[in-house]
Order: structure tokens, then C-alpha cells, then sequence
């Protein structure tokens, strides 16, 4: 899975609990989503979450 190339947030893991308290393991994926953004002045693909997309860390790309 890929990481958000602006704030790092990646995949979390941990222990799933069911009722009869069985653990198994699982993962967190973070939503990331592949968009045309600008940097350093010219348009490019990035990896970038949607927190980041939202918050308006990144100037999309037309």
C-alpha cells in the first residue's frame, strides 16, 4: 500500500477482537487517492491522502 507523499500516514495494524475474543490480525488502510498536483511549479502524479486533499496542503493540478 502506498503512503501519502505529503503528510507520510501509511498503513496501521492491530488486533481485530471478535465476541469470543479470538485476536486475529488486521490492517488500517489510509484512504489514499492518486491525483495531478503541482510541485514545484509543474503537474505531477502524487499519492496523497484525503485529509491532505481536503485540508488544501496541495494545489491541484487542471
Amino acid at each position: 500500500m502506498a503512503k501519502c507523499e505529503v503528510c507520510g500516514k501509511g498503513v496501521k495494524t492491530g488486533i481485530k477482537l471478535s465476541h469470543s475474543h479470538i485476536r486475529t490480525k488486521r490492517t488500517w488502510s489510509p484512504n489514499i487517492q492518486k491525483v495531478r498536483a503541482l510541485v514545484n511549479g509543474t503537474p505531477t502524479r502524487i499519492n496523497v491522502c484525503t485529509r491532505c486533499l481536503r485540508s488544501g496542503k496541495i494545489t491541484r493540478a487542471i
